[in-house]
């Protein structure tokens, strides 16, 4: 992956290779590879893939795994498989040319069916599920892994040498399956294969998916009986909190160590790609650019301040998650099951449950109706993630407490001597305890910037928090205006339409929804003196940043800033509706034109469906909440 010199989310973790298919392969051509699994101990009942091949499927699990990182394990086969939609984006990026993807034996590929390794030779790539653990709702939940996801191969992009892991959701039980089925439903299926393109769009950080496989013959027990679906999705990394969560619970040292490494190394560019201790000051103004280009073996700092290159690797897990949560929380993009084994090791929005973008601006909404309370509603976003952070710095805790002794061998190989585990958890705790500093510094850093963009301003000032954000969200809340509608409209007012305060109110209307004011405020003038009084205060700062006569130049820029089309929970209830009840399929891919282009005017399929999904969201369907069943 790319270094980060805290760049701003587009050019850090958004992926897009342009739509440069001349850097595009076949499925045969694209380069596979397997370096998790060259790099980690796999599970010892099945050490190689001939072990695990020889056996039933119902033989490898469920069950506990104990000193291994992954199981490899085959999917199961799906009887006739349907294609129902490829992302060219996504194939674009991870190198795959789109048209390759009517083939049989892509279609084979994502539908379980297929597996690039062969019996007879016993060579080639065997696929495997990853073993990893997680606090649920706060509690530790043991182990838990991979039980529907089996990953096929990893894949470089030979135009931007980024690296993906290739994986099938929905393909069979895994030895971490537990109690479950190892399937997924057609529903949740829908759901995850647009928003993982949805929030890349939109430039935040996210797993990508490939395509959606429905099974016909798959009938899956949730709350009711429900088709099953896969889908073939790609991450430069699935390694996630939760995996380090595990081997701290069993205590298992050396591998806490071995993995370490490999996401310095293998995932990451190298040690010397990691931020360093940042210079003296105020953190708010020393955070955008870290040293970076450090040695490994490089220790900074004195005392209980001593940082070696754990501690650096913290700081930048620390530091991507910051980035990405700020883009929620910008783009009112709400997780809902925020645990630690759904949190990306390198900040990549991962695993959809029952996510929501906002409708109306309600900080304490939760899409989860199971989260009564409200630990994982969009307000709470930003300091959940650090609590996950917090678990992962106490599962690195001896690394970064260890200061310069990290490498030496008595440390390594017997653990921490009783003379100075006092010294190593006091740097421990130190070292976390500034990085929060650090943590709310980036968030806050690329939430203004974020914000910035949105409001169609060139600069953040100091004062632009409390005057514009802040009152700007106070206002929403109060008068129940939809979030991100009032960005793109507020993207189309013209300067010049805003210079007496009478005009002001009257722009001021087309915030409201198509039957008036939704809110507690029911008197129409004083909401729209409200909006106006914020319009006149942005309308100033638009002058100051802009000048005069640069609207149409600024218009431009929003648009770009502030989506037109988000896929909201109605739009992918009624998507759901049509394709499983109703048997329809393009809709499914007009659906995905719009997702994946959301700051287009129209897209040229039907102009009249366009609108109605881009327009006001009908009322009764404001909020509207779903179970973590999928």
């Amino acid at each position: 992956m790319r270094q980060n010199n805290f760049t701003p989310l587009a050019k850090h973790m958004h992926e897009s290779a342009n739509g440069d298919l001349s850097a595009t392969r076949s499925l045969s051509e694209l380069s596979k590879t397997k370096v998790f699994t060259d790099s980690l101990p796999s599970d010892p009942k099945y050490p190689t893939p001939s072990d695990s091949h020889k056996a039933e499927r119902s033989e490898l699990g469920p069950r506990l795994v104990k000193g291994a990182l992954y199981t490899f394990v085959r999917p199961e086969p799906t009887e006739d498989p349907e294609l129902l939609a490829t992302s060219r984006r996504a194939l674009i990026d991870i190198g795959l040319d789109p048209a390759k993807a009517d083939t049989d034996e892509f279609k084979q590929l994502v539908s379980g069916n297929k597996i690039f390794w062969d019996p007879d030779s016993q060579t080639g790539i065997y696929p495997w599920a990853q073993c990893y653990g997680g606090y649920q709702f706060g509690q530790w939940a043991g182990q838990l892994g991979d039980g529907r996801a089996i990953s096929l191969f990893e894949s470089q992009n030979p135009s931007t040498h980024t690296s993906y892991e290739i994986q099938l959701k929905g393909a069979g039980k895994t030895p971490y399956s537990r109690f479950a089925d190892g399937k997924a439903v057609l529903r949740s299926s829908i759901r995850e294969f647009v928003v993982s393109e949805a929030l890349n769009a939109l430039r935040i950080p996210s797993t990508r998916a490939l395509s959606l496989t429905f099974c016909p013959h798959s009938r899956v027990q949730r709350e009711r009986v429900e088709p099953g679906a896969i889908v073939c999705r790609a991450a430069q990394s699935w390694i996630r909190i939760g995996t380090f969560d595990l081997l701290r619970a069993r205590g298992d040292r050396a591998l806490i160590r071995q993995l370490a490494e490999h996401v310095a190394t293998k995932v990451l560019p190298g040690w010397k790609s990691l931020p360093g201790k940042l210079p003296e000051g105020n953190v708010s103004e020393t955070v955008p650019q870290p040293a970076r280009g450090i040695e490994a073996e490089t220790v900074e700092g004195e005392g209980k301040y001593e940082e070696n290159r754990f501690t650096r690797l913290f700081r930048e897990i620390t530091r991507r998650n910051a980035q990405t949560v700020a883009a929620w929380q910008a783009y009112a993009f709400t997780n809902g099951v925020l645990n630690t084994d759904n949190t990306s090791i390198i900040g990549l929005s991962i695993d959809f449950g029952p996510f929501a973008f906002l409708d109306n601006f309600d900080p304490s909404y939760t899409p989860n109706h199971d989260d009564f309370m409200l630990r994982y509603s969009y307000k709470n976003q930003p300091s959940i993630i650090w609590w996950n952070l917090v678990r992962l710095g106490e599962a690195l805790g001896e690394l970064i407490g260890a200061g310069s002794k990290a490498d030496e061998e008595e440390f390594v190989n017997e653990g921490v001597r009783k003379d100075w585990a006092d010294e190593l958890v006091e740097r421990a705790e130190t070292i976390i305890q500034q990085v929060g500093e650090e943590y709310k510094a980036v968030f806050m850093t690329e939430y203004k910037r974020l914000m910035t963009l949105r409001l169609g301003l060139k600069q953040s000032k100091q004062q632009d928090f409390d005057e514009l954000y802040s009152e700007l969200l106070d206002t929403m809340e109060a008068l129940e205006l939809d979030f991100n509608h009032m960005f793109r409209k507020l993207s189309n007012v013209n300067i010049k339409a805003l210079e007496t305060d009478e005009a002001r109110k009257d722009v001021a209307g087309q915030f409201f929804h198509k039957e008036g004011l939704a809110g507690l405020e029911k008197d129409e003038g004083a909401a729209r003196e409200r909006i106006a009084k914020w319009l006149d205060k942005w309308r100033a700062r638009v002058l100051e940043d802009w000048g005069e006569g640069h609207d149409d130049e600024r218009i431009a820029e929003m648009k770009q800033a502030n989506p037109k089309f988000l896929p909201r929970s109605w739009i992918l209830d009624e998507l759901i509706d049509r394709v499983e009840k109703k048997g329809e399929r393009e809709i499914l891919n007009q659906v995905m034109e719009m997702t994946l282009s959301p700051f287009e005017d129209e897209w040229g399929w039907n102009r009249e469906e366009e609108e109605r999904f881009c327009g006001d969201v009908p009322k009764y369907n404001r909020a509207m909440q779903c179970s973590c069943s999928s």
